[in-house]
C-alpha cells in the first residue's frame, strides 16, 4: 500500500550542484576509493564491470562524504550546540565519525530494528544512541521531536543538499578515474541522496552516460514515487537491505532523480544474496544486502537488454554485513544466481529404481539430498543440483521425466525453498483437517513471542517450523487442524490476527513432502 505525500511548496530556484560537488569537504575524513575491475563478473556478463569501492571507506560505506560535508557547513555556533540524525546505521556511523573529527556532540536515534553491528559501531565512535521505533520513519520523527527539545542541528541522511553534494564527489571520482567511455553508472536507491549526487554530477560532465537506480522490492518508494509523478509514502518496508529502508524519499532527492536518472530496476532477495557473492568472488569482500543492490540491478540489466562488450560501473556502497545473516545470504545466493534447481522427485518403491535415479544426478554436482520413504508404493526425493541457467533446470527436469520420474521443479517455489527442504518426511496420519499456513512479519527481538501469544489455541497446531534469518522477515509455517464446519471462524481469525500470511493448504510441494 502506498499513499502520496504533500511536498511544502517551494520556490523555483534550482541549486546549482556542480560547484558545491567540486568544493565539497568530504577528503578531511574521506579516501578518493579505487575503481576496481571485477573479472570473474565481467567475463560471466560479457561487459567491463567496474566496482566504486565505496564499501573501503572507513565506516565501511559512503555515507560519511555527505554526513560531513553537511556538518564542515555548520556554523561554529551550530556546532558547539551539536546535531543530531536519525538511521538505520550507515549515515549513523559517519555523522559520528564527522562529529569526533569537528569536536561536536552527536545524537544518533536509530530504529530497533537496526543490525547489532551498526549500533555498536556508532557507539564506538562516542555517539550517543537513542533506539526508537520499528522503521527509519519512526525513528526520523522521534529525532525531529529531540532536535527542537535539545536544540540541536538536524543532518538528515539524503534530504540536504550539502549531503547530495558530498555523496555527489564519487561521480567526480568515477570520471576522473575513468575517462573512457561508460555505457551506465548502477546506484543503489534508499531515500535518495546517493543517487541524486552521482546522477547530477553525471549528467552535467558527461550525459551520454546511462545513471539506473536499483531498489529492493520490498523498499522501492522512489520507483513508485516515479511511476505516481509525486513522492508516495509505503504502508511498510523489508528489513533484509535495511541500509535502503525507507517508507518516503526526499523531496529534493525525487526532483533530481525525475531530472536526471534514466530508469529505475527492482531485485528480490535472491538477486542481492547472489550479488553479494559475485562481489565476494571477485574481491573477497562482503558487502550488505543494501551494498550490493547496485550489481544485482547491473546484472538484472544486462539480461534483459543483452547489452555486451561495454563499461557498466556498480557503486559498491557499503559492508556493514551482520554475521549472522550470511546463512540466509549463502542459501539464498545459489538460487538467485540460477546456479542451483530444486526438484521433488516422485521415484517408485521398487528395487533397483532408486539406485536408477541417483544414476541420473551422479555426474552433477549434488547441493541438496533429501529422502524419507513414506509409503509402500513409492518415495519422494527433495533433490537440489548446481546449474548455469533457467534453460538447464529444465533441461535436468526434462532427463527425470523422461526415466519415468514425475518431477516438479521447486526452484521459484517459496514455501519449497524457506520451509520444506528442512521438514521433509514430515507426514503424519494424525493430522486429519490440517490445514497449512504462511506467516510473515517484521523481524524483531520478541516477535515470535508476540507472534505465538496472537495465535489463538481455538484449534490444534499440527505443525510449526520457524527460522531466523538475522533481519530478514520472520517466517513461521504453521499447521492447524481446523474441522470443516469451523472454516468460516477460521477465516475471520486470521483477519483479526492482521499478519501477512499464505494458505499453502493447496501447494503441491505441501502434498508430497507434508
Amino acid at each position: 500500500m502506498v499513499s502520496p505525500i504533500s511536498d511544502p511548496s517551494s520556490n523555483d530556484e534550482r541549486i546549482d550542484y556542480l560547484p558545491r560537488i567540486l568544493n565539497a569537504h568530504v577528503y578531511d575524513v574521506a579516501i578518493e576509493t579505487p575503481l576496481e575491475p571485477a573479472p570473474d563478473l565481467s567475463r560471466r556478463l560479457d561487459n567491463r564491470v567496474l566496482l566504486k569501492r565505496e564499501d573501503l571507506q572507513e565506516v565501511f560505506s559512503f555515507k560519511l562524504r555527505g554526513a560531513y560535508n553537511k556538518m564542515a557547513h555548520l556554523t561554529e555556533e551550530q556546532r558547539a550546540r551539536g546535531v543530531i540524525a536519525s538511521s538505520a546505521g550507515n549515515h549513523a556511523q559517519g555523522v559520528a565519525l564527522a562529529a569526533n573529527e569537528l569536536g561536536c556532540r552527536a545524537v544518533i536515534v536509530m530504529p530497533t530494528t537496526a543490525p547489532e553491528l551498526k549500533v555498536n559501531a556508532v557507539a564506538a565512535r562516542g555517539a550517543e544512541i537513542v533506539l526508537h521505533g520499528e522503521s527509519y520513519s519512526e525513528a526520523y520523527e522521534h529525532a525531529q521531536e529531540l532536535m527542537h527539545d535539545l536544540g540541536l542541528t538536524f543532518v538528515h541522511p539524503f534530504d540536504d543538499p550539502d549531503v547530495i553534494a558530498g555523496q555527489g564527489t564519487i561521480a567526480m571520482e568515477v570520471l576522473r578515474q575513468h575517462g573512457r567511455p561508460i555505457h551506465a553508472i548502477f546506484v543503489a536507491i534508499g531515500g535518495g541522496g546517493l543517487i541524486a549526487g552521482i546522477s547530477t554530477y553525471v549528467k552535467r560532465v558527461r550525459p551520454g552516460i546511462k545513471v539506473i537506480g536499483v531498489q529492493h522490492v520490498e523498499s522501492d518508494a522512489m520507483a513508485r514515487s516515479i511511476a505516481a509523478g509525486e513522492r508516495v509514502e509505503l504502508s511498510g518496508v523489508g528489513l533484509f537491505s535495511d541500509g535502503t529502508a525507507v517508507k518516503s524519499v526526499g523531496i529534493e532527492p525525487f526532483r533530481l532523480v525525475q531530472e536526471h536518472v534514466d530508469d529505475i530496476l527492482i531485485v528480490d532477495t535472491d538477486e542481492t544474496c547472489a550479488a553479494i557473492k559475485d562481489v565476494f568472488t571477485d574481491t573477497r569482500t562482503l558487502l550488505e544486502p543494501a551494498g550490493a543492490l547496485a550489481i544485482a540491478g547491473m546484472k538484472q540489466y544486462v539480461a534483459s537488454t543483452g547489452v555486451s562488450d561495454e563499461t557498466l560501473v556498480a557503486i559498491a556502497c557499503g559492508a556493514n554485513m551482520n554475521f549472522d545473516r550470511l546463512r540466509f545470504v549463502s542459501e539464498r545466493a545459489e538460487i538467485g544466481e540460477r546456479r542451483e534447481a530444486v526438484f521433488a522427485v516422485t521415484v517408485p518403491e521398487q528395487p533397483g529404481s532408486f539406485r536408477r535415479f541417483c544414476e541420473l544426478v551422479d555426474h552433477r554436482n549434488v547441493t541438496e539430498f533429501n529422502y524419507r520413504i513414506s509409503d509402500e508404493r513409492e518415495a519422494h526425493v527433495f533433490v537440489g543440483v548446481s546449474v548455469t541457467s533457467r534453460d538447464e533446470a529444465d533441461a535436468v527436469a526434462a532427463i527425470f521425466r523422461a526415466e519415468g520420474f514425475a518431477t516438479l521443479d521447486l526452484t521459484d517455489d517459496e514455501l519449497a525453498k524457506v520451509h520444506l527442504r528442512h521438514l521433509v518426511g514430515g507426514k503424519s496420519v494424525l493430522a486429519s483437517d490440517e490445514l497449512l499456513l504462511r506467516f510473515e512479519f517484521p523481524e524483531r527481538p520478541g516477535a515470535l513471542i508476540g507472534f505465538l501469544q496472537a495465535m489463538q489455541p481455538d484449534w490444534n497446531i499440527s505443525l510449526f517450523h520457524y527460522r531466523n534469518h538475522g533481519s530478514d522477515s520472520g517466517r513461521v509455517l504453521v499447521g492447524m487442524q481446523v474441522p470443516e464446519a469451523d472454516r468460516i471462524a477460521f477465516t475471520d481469525f486470521l483477519a483479526e490476527l492482521g499478519y501477512r500470511h499464505w494458505d499453502e493448504t493447496g501447494n503441491p510441494a505441501y502434498k508430497l513432502f507434508l
